[in-house]
């Protein structure tokens, strides 16, 4: 039998812990995971098994696989209320994977616009993983009975083929296989842009690390990123993503950051030049980051601590993903041990 309903729907998120994590992934992501800690069961983690469809630097994987975690704490994950892991710590992923490649078919994964994106920039040895990990991504959210997954809009049809991966084993081993999950895409920030090409989403890999801050970036390099940010012809401030990218992008930021509405922060620039918005904009960013920077050094300098946190969560994670295997094991005909 699935896991009965719980009084609060299960949220399921990581980040991929490649290069150094942005403005982007914690306005579009872990501010919004730590509102819903208190109203949903949250698992968050550090995809380290993602990670890996590009080869990888060990010592640098396994540093910024920490960093990830420590600035998830840092930011306000509250251990009480969620469960913290590394994805590679519960083996359960990669075994339910398995499954789900066989219940996947090719002409589905072939349409995933991610994997034509990155499989173009690969050469001629495209790694098998780039394109079967929407399948890996479907099993770390299938495993914890999830309703709910954070997602940007560039991810959104990964969650679609989760859906139609649950519903199609549901119609072969029982409507309870799996519970099917939905997108949860927030509504403030949800993509937070480069700062030189607003146009695209801030990322951890920009050619041009000027476009992108990182959330290790010193107060100096903030404010040098800012002031070199692109906005737009004219000078007057107001948001419109389609004429004004760069100018919008400054907005929904602080607008992310102070919860003001995007009329509030307009009204507040009425008559103001694009320097004060790019000043401004850097001061309260400075600010957000600050304390997190500042507490994810002192986690960081107690790895001993951080690992004990991880292997409680792990704990955790594997007891919830071990039940789901088990069920799913059982309903397609494996012999139970």
């Amino acid at each position: 039998m699935a896991t009965p309903a719980p009084s609060k729907k299960v949220i399921l998120s990581g980040i991929q812990p490649t290069n150094r994590l942005t403005l982007g992934n914690y306005l579009g992501a872990i501010k919004n995971w730590v509102k819903l800690q208190k109203d949903f069961h949250c698992h968050y983690m550090a995809v380290d098994l993602h990670a890996y469809t590009v080869r990888q630097d060990p010592e640098a994987l396994r540093n910024n696989t920490y960093t990830a975690i420590a600035i998830y704490i840092a930011s306000g994950i509250d251990l009480e209320h969620c469960t913290l892991f590394v994805q590679s710590h519960i083996p359960q992923h990669a075994q339910l994977a398995w499954l789900l490649n066989c219940n996947g078919y090719m002409g589905e994964l072939s349409r995933m616009t991610q994997y034509k994106d990155k499989s173009s920039k690969a050469g001629a040895n495209i790694p098998v993983g780039l394109f079967t990990y929407p399948l890996l991504m479907a099993a770390d959210i299938l495993l914890y009975d999830t309703h709910l997954v954070p997602v940007g809009d560039d991810q959104k049809q990964h969650v679609e083929l989760t859906r139609d991966l649950a519903q199609r084993m549901n119609g072969l081993y029982g409507d309870d296989t799996f519970v099917v999950p939905e997108p949860y895409i927030p509504p403030v920030a949800a993509r937070v842009m480069d700062l030189l090409s607003p146009t695209n989403k801030m990322s951890k890999s920009a050619v041009n690390e000027n476009g992108s801050i990182f959330l290790t970036d010193s107060p100096t390099d903030i404010e040098k990123k800012f002031k070199r940010a692109e906005t737009d012809s004219g000078k007057e401030i107001r948001h419109d993503r389609q004429n004004k990218p760069g100018v919008s992008n400054l907005i929904d930021i602080q607008a992310a950051i102070t919860g003001e509405s995007i009329a509030a922060i307009e009204a507040r620039y009425d008559g103001k030049m694009y320097g004060h918005l790019k000043v401004e904009t850097a001061e309260i960013v400075k600010q957000e980051l600050g304390p997190i920077q500042k507490h994810a050094q002192e986690l960081l300098a107690d790895k001993t601590e951080l690992d004990r946190i991880l292997k409680q969560g792990a704990e955790k994670a594997r007891a919830k993903a071990e039940v789901t295997l088990r069920r799913v094991h059982e309903r397609i005909g494996f012999i139970m041990s």
